[in-house]
């Protein structure tokens, strides 16, 4: 399994519009290309803005080719980013996953109850 990582960040005041804009985008082109197993969107506070970074998981280096083209280091970009993006990114980086030792629910997001 391939996994992918890309970095950008954005104003604190675009954070949500970009979170979304991202969805509508680039997770969606992840999820709909054949070999893609699954992604995460990780979101910090660095300073004065607000820096995202996708991981999205591949079956193999062709299925990350399918989704980026034949340089699959480079960054893919769409149209609204520049627009939202303070700091982009102009590079992919790509791991071989060796190892994951994850429990059933790692990635459960439901809010526990009060």
């Amino acid at each position: 399994m391939i996994m992918r990582t890309w970095r950008g960040a954005v104003r604190p005041e675009d954070a949500e519009r970009y979170r979304e804009h991202q969805a509508d985008t680039g997770v969606r082109d992840y999820r709909e290309t054949p070999g893609n197993r699954g992604a995460l969107v990780l979101r910090r506070t660095q300073g004065d803005l607000v820096e995202f970074t996708t991981v999205s998981f591949w079956e193999s280096m062709e299925a990350v080719r399918a989704f980026a083209g034949d340089d699959p280091g480079r960054a893919r970009f769409y149209p609204g980013d520049d627009a939202l993006l303070a700091e982009k990114d102009e590079h992919a980086d790509h791991y071989e996953v060796v190892s994951a030792e994850l429990e059933p629910a790692a990635f459960d997001f439901a809010q526990p109850e009060e």
